[in-house]
């Protein structure tokens, strides 16, 4: 039986109090990652994390856009795509680009568009892994004799990427917002894929989704662990119904404290 973690955006931003964009119950999200790393490193045989990672100049920041004073919109405020149509919020780049990603993410039902605070960006503290994930990466690194794999998610600025296999809205012309088949190829090679990272209502949900549309004969392999994510506050409900039709289609759930891992 061979056996892989998927951890999920697991940066500083997300999980520290301190970062731009912490999710409450993050911090003991990790160490419940790291604690099952370390007690099943001997049968954990591939651990692939991903990074969210954004340039300043993000559609989804505040410096993307502007109202008719010149005033940045505030993190969490919603741009719709009336609004944008309208000239309430004025895109400073690539307008017609920007319109598009707003109208199209709009047509796809699932999300709004949303100014977040400038997190995760290139370089930056924010967009380390969280300390205590990365040491217990190094342990096992070291006790196995291998690497820990890392995907870059987010660095096109013109679509936000919250699925780790697609970003929401992909663009023909640009590869990395494109399905990634080599990380499906990657993760389909083994037995159990043992899901976790932040955040539960946005980027572990769409991922899980990306699955059930794009991959569904990997979904017998997908443990989700429960309590190794949380929600942004407030927006948990925006995944419930990925995750009812997750467990209908046969998804496993589990908790780190009682599951057992086998190889």
């Amino acid at each position: 039986m061979k056996n892989a973690l998927l951890i999920i955006d697991t940066q500083y931003d997300f999980c520290h109090p301190n970062g731009a964009l912490f999710v409450p119950g993050a911090e003991q999200d990790v160490e419940r990652m790291a604690n099952l790393i370390r007690k099943y490193s001997d049968k954990i045989d591939h651990i692939v994390v991903t990074l969210d990672t954004h340039k300043l100049l993000d559609i989804a920041h505040p410096l993307f856009w502007h109202d008719d004073q010149g005033n940045h919109p505030q993190p969490f405020t919603r741009i719709t795509y009336a609004e944008v149509e309208a000239g309430t919020w004025v895109p400073r780049f690539v307008a017609e680009k920007a319109r598009q990603y707003v109208r199209d993410l709009e047509a796809d039902g699932q999300f709004e568009h949303y100014i977040w605070p400038e997190h995760c960006l290139i370089g930056s503290r924010g967009a380390a892994l969280h300390d205590t994930l990365l040491e217990a990466l190094k342990d096992w690194s070291r006790q196995r004799e291998l690497d820990y794999k890392a995907v870059q998610k987010g660095v096109h600025p013109l679509s936000e990427h919250f699925g780790i296999f697609q970003a929401q809205v992909p663009d023909p012309a640009v590869l990395e917002t494109q399905l990634n088949t080599d990380l499906i190829a990657d993760l389909e090679r083994f037995d159990n894929v043992y899901l976790m990272g932040e955040a539960k209502s946005h980027c572990v949900a769409n991922s899980l989704k990306q699955v059930m549309d794009f991959a569904p004969g990997f979904l017998p392999k997908i443990v989700v662990v429960n309590d190794c994510m949380s929600d942004v506050t407030g927006l948990g409900h925006l995944a419930d119904p990925i995750y009812a039709a997750a467990r209908e289609r046969g998804v496993r759930f589990a908790e780190s404290e009682t599951l057992v891992i086998e190889s």
